[in-house]
């Protein structure tokens, strides 16, 4: 009674393959198996040494520079 045999678990995927249909469940498994690869290839992006950041970072002040010429305004309403 603790233990399913094959037929209770053919049973389960039979209904869910009804309830979902085959076109979501492979958009399902599409999605997670992207989501998983994108978590993969950002663990490793985050192991990089420092010194392969150091280039990024002056990239980055230069363009701040450039956007000192962007205005910020503050919409405000009329009361």
């Amino acid at each position: 009674m603790g233990t399913f045999s094959i037929w209770h678990w053919l049973i389960v995927l039979l209904i869910v393959v009804m309830v979902f249909g085959t076109k979501k469940l492979k958009n399902m498994g599409s999605d997670l198996g992207g989501a998983v690869k994108g978590f993969k290839d950002g663990m490793k992006e985050g192991g990089n040494k420092p010194e392969e950041d150091a280039p990024v970072a002056g990239h980055v002040a230069s363009s701040t520079q450039a956007e000192k010429t962007t205005i910020d305004v503050e919409a405000k309403t009329k009361s």
